[in-house]
């Protein structure tokens, strides 16, 4: 049976961003109250799963997640700056209202999942990708049949998922989102041979209750 690494990819909990409905990017937004609660609770519930490393955007929102869990393993947390969210520039800190109505081509191009715009001051899908998918493809390759936990975001959650599936490799990409709650998990299973098995995809139940 070819070896398999299972890749559990976390978004971080509510920021005090989301929560008031502002773009986050590379903004240092930290956790509000109710995202302390999911991280801790997302620690409960994956504490016993025998990781063997755990990884995060080195935002605050991303490692204030991870914090209750590294705790509670007892793994130290590698911080990266490979697995932030897409910095969306100019509308970084605004509201979606504000956004839209200061940088309406920027939002417009934002909504269409325009894979190659590089929005003013910031990226685009196409440098998330890279950026984010060397460092889960290295992580793989260094904890070859291990289980590994990465913090991040839901943007770069939604490209790792379509990277993993293989789904970035065509030469023309086609508009594709897969949404992320905050601290919804999802779960791959890589195996050696390039088999990918999809196991969860933004798992919430360990949230019931909050």
């Amino acid at each position: 049976m070819p070896l398999s690494t299972q890749v559990l990819l976390i978004r971080h909990g509510q920021s005090e961003g989301n929560a008031a409905r502002r773009f986050g990017g590379h903004t240092a937004t930290p956790l509000s109250k109710r995202g302390h609660r999911q991280a801790f609770a997302t620690a409960q519930s994956l504490a016993s799963e025998s990781l063997t490393a755990i990884y995060s955007s080195d935002l605050p929102r991303a490692m204030q997640t991870a914090e209750p869990l590294a705790k509670l393993t007892r793994l130290e947390i590698q911080p990266t700056d490979a697995f932030r969210e897409r910095s969306v520039g100019v509308m970084e800190g605004l509201t979606f209202e504000e956004a839209a109505e200061k940088h309406p081509d920027q939002y417009a191009a934002l909504l269409r999942r325009d894979f190659e715009h590089v929005l003013s001051g910031g990226e685009s899908y196409r440098q998330l990708l890279d950026r984010a998918s060397q460092k889960l493809d290295e992580a793989i390759e260094k904890h070859k049949g291990g289980r590994i936990a990465v913090f991040s975001h839901t943007g770069t959650i939604c490209i790792l998922a379509l990277h993993l599936m293989g789904a970035l490799d065509a030469p023309e990409l086609k508009a594709v989102w897969i949404a992320t709650s905050n601290c919804g998990i999802s779960r791959f299973e890589v195996r050696e041979d390039g088999f990918l098995r999809v196991l969860t995809v933004n798992d919430t139940r360990h949230l019931v209750g909050l």
